[in-house]
């Protein structure tokens, strides 16, 4: 397993792939517009899960739950407006999640599911999701950077 480092651990609302960077301006305002309204949403981590499935998984998660509803509305208005300037709508149903691990190799799924058991019912303290941030991503063979481009506040 690859651990993510903490710094990198975050939650993708939409992933964006290669944009150019005259792009930026009109998914800033498509940011902006989605958070309008929005207060910060409380929430807190419990459970793991991986991607796709415990046969072949290759992304160790850890869920999120509390204020999770919020989340999704977020999510759909941010993928709707991004639909608007040409970015398409996210065909699969949307899973708030926080990627912690990438698997290198085969992981053998009983040890796996075991360890999904006895870890996945911890929960963390409350924590508050209070913006919506674009990051560029460069891929690098010790792992991504990831470079903040723009903020969007999320402020009733």
């Amino acid at each position: 397993m690859r651990w993510t480092p903490v710094k990198n651990i975050h939650l993708t609302l939409k992933f964006l792939g290669n944009i150019q960077r005259t792009d930026v301006k009109t998914i800033v305002h498509a940011m902006g517009t989605a958070v309008r309204g929005s207060s910060p949403i409380h929430l807190s981590t419990k459970g793991l899960g991986v991607f796709p499935g415990l046969r072949r998984p290759r992304v160790l998660w850890i869920g999120l739950r509390g204020d999770t509803a919020p989340l999704v509305d977020l999510q759909h208005r941010l993928d709707a407006g991004l639909e608007d300037i040409g970015f398409p709508r996210e065909s699969r149903p949307f899973k708030a999640h926080l990627p912690i691990g990438r698997a290198r190799g085969p992981l053998n799924p009983t040890k796996l599911a075991s360890l999904m058991e006895s870890v996945g019912s911890s929960e963390s303290p409350p924590f508050e999701a209070d913006e919506l941030i674009l990051f560029q991503s460069e891929l690098f063979p010790k792992g991504p950077i990831y470079t903040e481009l723009k903020k969007a506040a999320l402020k009733a």
